[in-house]
């Protein structure tokens, strides 16, 4: 599928879109491009982590957390010292489709009133800390009940369960509603996974039957993971084929808000020296960007990952490489 431009809408499959010029260049507020992932269960102290985030030229900090009291604590504490710091700490909601139980929920009221109350819970207890930020779940269009083969691209709305439709918009809405309810001003994004552009015009729209007159999903936000095996995000493939289409400059016209990568990466089983170089490239890459797309921020997976695969530090060690290919690019590109 082709996404051309014709006349201030883009073509979906049979259907027209409302869209801007994507050639118009927009650009975000500086000071938050160079992020980081990190959990909310570290072993570092909230000091410890803004002497690291300083030291590799990060301005930004993506962490996630349920209303679990103890998870609540601990990002909370984070929050404090972020706050302090002038760091920006965005925060990932981890509310998704299932029950206490592990049951999708039976229909979007459910979902949505389970996502209204967590999302309140969190949100009270951050709002007086300076986070403005909440990502509203994580990859929900990816999980078991929401994609009908991990293989597709999401282009199409048939790549989607349609039964459990409802509990994911619920979800979403939940989420959103429930930020807003408690902090007005703060920013919702929601976060899509490989080419997934068609579960973000449906959520808007209509449900993968094609059926319509739903609650609209809105967001401030369009947040987005790319990892090495999704392909090019400035020209990523749809079921296999080409050509190719520029995702986030289709965001930007199809959504006109900023667009966040909060998770990128290449595979777990690279080397040191592959990830070094993917890196410098992918930074690159971002970088040059940043004013053209409309993107705010890039956030890598993951400061720690406990061993040597996705992350640059290994218990407060440096993995050699990929550190440096980090903190080389950081100090040579200025935030601006």
């Amino acid at each position: 599928m082709s996404v051309p431009e014709i006349q201030g809408h883009l073509v979906e499959l049979y259907q027209r879109l409302p869209c801007s010029d994507p050639r118009i260049a927009a650009a975000p507020a500086a000071g938050t491009f160079f992020g980081m992932n990190g959990h909310f269960d570290y072993t570092y102290t909230p000091t410890q982590l803004v002497s690291i985030l300083r030291g590799i030229g990060c301005t930004s900090y993506r962490v996630g957390c349920t209303d679990d009291p103890n998870q609540i604590s601990a990002v909370v504490k984070l929050a404090q010292a972020f706050q302090s710091a002038g760091l920006t700490l965005l925060l990932l909601i981890n509310q998704g489709v299932h029950d206490s139980n592990g049951n999708v929920f039976a229909g979007e009221s459910p979902a949505y009133d389970r996502a209204f109350a967590c999302t309140r819970t969190i949100v009270t207890a951050l709002k007086p800390y300076g986070v403005t930020i909440y990502e509203c779940g994580n990859e929900v269009t990816r999980l078991n009940a929401t994609i009908l083969h991990f293989t597709n691209e999401g282009t199409k709305a048939v790549d989607f369960n349609n039964a459990n439709w409802p509990a994911m918009r619920g979800a979403m809405r939940g989420m959103i509603d429930g930020v807003k309810s408690i902090q007005p001003s703060a920013k919702c994004g929601i976060d899509f996974c490989v080419a997934d552009i068609d579960a973000a015009d449906a959520v808007g729209r209509h449900a993968p039957d094609g059926s319509g007159g739903y609650m609209r999903v809105r967001w401030d936000i369009t947040t987005w993971h790319t990892y090495e095996v999704y392909g090019e995000i400035f020209n990523i493939g749809s079921h296999g084929s080409g050509p190719g289409f520029d995702l986030p400059t289709y965001c930007k016209a199809r959504y006109g808000v900023p667009f966040i990568i909060t998770e990128w990466n290449t595979g777990p089983e690279r080397t040191e020296a592959y990830r070094a170089n993917y890196i410098t490239g992918r930074l690159g890459a971002f970088y040059q960007a940043r004013k053209t797309h409309n993107i705010q921020s890039v956030m890598y997976y993951v400061l720690d990952s406990g061993d040597n695969t996705y992350g640059i530090m290994i218990n407060d060690v440096a993995v050699s490489q990929p550190y440096s290919a980090f903190t080389s690019f950081t100090a040579s590109h200025q935030d601006n």
